[in-house]
């Protein structure tokens, strides 16, 4: 099986384009690995309670809001902890 697809919101490019660059690489990164094997990653991500059908990465001090869609990844938000359940 191949990696699946990775497809960024606006508001999350936005988001990637405003934090320092080395910490969007890691995000990116990091969902990149998730896309390839989700399963080294999976006690970082967690189901979001109240939002059905939303996961959550954590990347250090950031969360990445995403839904899995067959062999689509769509990130639906990047914030900091405290801000991503807004």
């Amino acid at each position: 099986m191949g990696m699946k697809k990775i497809a960024y919101s606006k508001d999350a490019i936005k988001t990637l384009k405003r934090m320092p660059a080395n910490t969007a690489k890691l995000i990116r990164s990091k969902v990149e690995q998730y896309a390839a094997e989700p399963a080294r990653l999976a006690n970082n991500v967690k189901t979001l309670k109240g939002a059905e059908g939303y996961l959550r990465l954590r990347v250090g001090d950031w969360r990445v809001i995403f839904s899995e869609t067959g062999e689509i990844i769509a990130i639906v938000k990047i914030a900091p902890r405290g801000g991503a359940y807004d």
